[in-house]
Formats: C-alpha cells, sequence, structure tokens
C-alpha cells in the first residue's frame, strides 16, 4: 500500500483559497534526490506572489514552499544519512518541483544543508531564507564587524528586516528602519533598531535628512521595486543600496541607470539562491549557533498548522506580521 501525506496544494492562481489540502502518496525517492519529512516552513512573500500569479515559469498545481526544515527519511547522499537534521532553501523549491508546504519533500542533495542544534524546530523554520538573506545582504552592502557607518533598513518590520537588524547592530552599525505602522514602531525598538522611520508613502527625503542630513551610507531596500529609486536618492553620494526584497514587486518601471543612479553610488543585489546548499550550510550553523547563545532573535511572529495555510496566507497578505510566519508540518 502506496503511503500518503499531506501537502498544501495551490491549485491555481489566485487568492489564499487556492491553497488546498490534499492527500497525496509521498514521493518516490530517485538518484540525486533525498526525501525530507518536513518539519516546519517559513513563509515568504515570493511564495505569496507565486499563488497570486506573478512566477511565469510556475506550473499549477503546485506544493509552494522556498525552504523548510527537517529531517531525512530516505537519503541518496552517504554524506547526508537518514535521521539527518536539514534545512533547504532556494533552488527552485516550490517553484520548478515540490517544495515545503507538506509532511514530506522531495529535494536535491545539492539543496540539504545539515545542522546541528537544540532549538526546537518553529524556531529553527524562522532562520534559514530569513537570516542567510540578511546576512548575504549586508555582504553585499560591503557591512563588516567592527565596522563604522549607519544603515537604513526600508521594510523592517518584515523577517528579513529584523534580521538585519540584528546583525546589523553586532557588527556596530548605527541602524535607522522604517514600518509604515504605528503599531509596528516597538518592535523595531526591541530588535534593536536605533531609529524608527514612519514610511507614510512617497520619498523618505524629509525624515532621513533630519536624522542624516548626508544620507545613510548603506540603504538594505526590501520593499524594491517602488522604492529603489527613493532609495539611491537618499543613500549618501558614493553609499551602496542593496535590493533584496520584493514586497512592491520585481520589476523597476521604467528605469534609467545613468539618470537614476548617482555618480559614485552603487546599486546591488543579494539572492538567497547564492547560499542555497553548501554555499550557506557553514553560514547557517553560525547563525543556528548566535540564536542559540542569545546573539540573535529569530523574531517568530506567529505559527500556524499545515491545515491553517489559508489563514497564514491571508496574515501574510493583509501586512499583519512583525517578523516571521511559520508552517509546521506536523
Amino acid at each position: 500500500m502506496t503511503k500518503t501525506m499531506r501537502a498544501a496544494v495551490c491549485v491555481g492562481a489566485g487568492g489564499p483559497e487556492v491553497l488546498e489540502i490534499h492527500e497525496r502518496p509521498v514521493p518516490a525517492v530517485r538518484a540525486g534526490w533525498s526525501l525530507v519529512r518536513v518539519k516546519a516552513a517559513g513563509l515568504n512573500r515570493s511564495e505569496l506572489r507565486t499563488r497570486q500569479g506573478h512566477s511565469p515559469g510556475v506550473r499549477f498545481p503546485r506544493v509552494l514552499g522556498i525552504e523548510c526544515v527537517g529531517v531525512v527519511a530516505a537519503s541518496t547522499d552517504p554524506l547526508v544519512p537518514d535521521g539527518t537534521a536539514v534545512a533547504a532553501v532556494m533552488g527552485e523549491m516550490g517553484r520548478s518541483f515540490d517544495g515545503g508546504y507538506a509532511e514530506y519533500a522531495l529535494l536535491p542533495n545539492a539543496l540539504l544543508m545539515p545542522i546541528t542544534t537544540t532549538l526546537p524546530w518553529d524556531v529553527l523554520a524562522a532562520l534559514p531564507e530569513t537570516y542567510l538573506t540578511a546576512q548575504g545582504s549586508l555582504d553585499a552592502l560591503g557591512v563588516a564587524p567592527g565596522g563604522k557607518g549607519r544603515l537604513l533598513i526600508r521594510g523592517g518590520t518584515s523577517s528579513v528586516g529584523m534580521a538585519a537588524a540584528s546583525i546589523a547592530r553586532g557588527c556596530g552599525l548605527e541602524t535607522a528602519a522604517t514600518t509604515r505602522q504605528r503599531g509596528k514602531v516597538a518592535a523595531l525598538t526591541a530588535a534593536g533598531v536605533d531609529h524608527v522611520l514612519l514610511d507614510e508613502g512617497g520619498s523618505l527625503e524629509t525624515p532621513v535628512r533630519a536624522l542624516w542630513p548626508e544620507g545613510p551610507d548603506h540603504v538594505l531596500d526590501l520593499v524594491g521595486a517602488s522604492t529603489a529609486v527613493d532609495s539611491l536618492r537618499l543613500v549618501r553620494r558614493g553609499g551602496t543600496v542593496c535590493v533584496s526584497g520584493s514586497l512592491s514587486g520585481w520589476v523597476i518601471p521604467d528605469f534609467e541607470p545613468i539618470a537614476m543612479i548617482p555618480s559614485g553610488t552603487r546599486l546591488t543585489s543579494f539572492h538567497s539562491d547564492d547560499f542555497k546548499g553548501g554555499a550557506g550550510a557553514a553560514v547557517l550553523q553560525r547563525i543556528v549557533r548566535d540564536v542559540e547563545a542569545g546573539l540573535h532573535r529569530p523574531y517568530v511572529d506567529r505559527v500556524f498548522g499545515l491545515d491553517e495555510i489559508v489563514a497564514a496566507h491571508t496574515y501574510m497578505e493583509n501586512d499583519e506580521a512583525t517578523g516571521k510566519l511559520v508552517v509546521m508540518a506536523e
């Protein structure tokens, strides 16, 4: 008799209601791929946009989820035997093949990151995509431990924004972060942000110049398409803007690089696919150790069950979260 599992299947493009709990056969192991018993998965805005139909390469039905944590149930990699705790991120998870919104996921061995930890699964699930993106973004900005400077985080109450604030504080940077909701100001302050700026739409020119007349040295833009050009105007001449988020979409309309990038100012980006598998394993293990030691916080806003996936996506789409949302697979 074929073993079955529960999976949250996106049956087509649309609202949260297109996510349905289905009973499916557990995927069969094949060469180069291992079966992971998913314990939990972090939710991400990119999954929301895929669900809405904004990822042209994705065909439905599809089990979404660009990350997960769990235990190897059937391995084809002798370096990652059965019973190993692992994390996996990106590498087309939840896009070209089924991802983490299920009790089991069949994943390429190249994506598996063995993890040693004492953290509970819901806490561990809040770390991979969030903290790897935050660390990679700060690396792209040229931020280093013991460095000086001023960092503006746009989209500060996102899970990546709060993780970046924690890492930047540990590096010695002066930080400012934005939020559109007054009710989230206290959460940013508690996360160690030095200055909280209320983003009421439009340019942040006035509050940023009042704080830093020459502008910040670095801008981490997690809002993305709608704010990237404004961020280039805000950063000090010669500073760097890193676009790592897509809260407002993936495309900057009518972008003219020569006209919109001030001379000497740098525009870069970070894509978390750069830290998939072996490339990010050591970084993630270090982050896990730092969380265990109390140096960083996971910033879990809310934990949902797999059966609550529609409610979870509704909560995410309504921008109610301050930090990371996690779905438990069991």
